[in-house]
């Protein structure tokens, strides 16, 4: 029962390999993938900026909460 689902995973992760190999040789798979890479620290900036933008003005409500007190 092991050996069967082994093999399948063997098989899935070599057809994996397989095809991943060929889209870093090909131009348009590597540039496919710089563009991803490029996409997703943008948006780990975005996030990282949302969030601080978000503490400060967490910050300044509470300020002005706490002054109306």
């Amino acid at each position: 029962m092991w050996g069967l689902k082994i093999n399948a995973l063997s098989k899935f992760s070599s057809l994996i390999a397989k095809h991943a190999q060929r889209l870093v040789r090909e131009e348009p798979g590597a540039t496919a993938i710089e563009y991803a890479m490029v996409a997703a620290g943008i948006a780990a900036v975005i996030a990282a900026a949302v969030n601080g933008l978000g503490l400060t003005t967490k910050g300044l409500y509470e300020l002005i909460v706490s002054v109306g007190k």
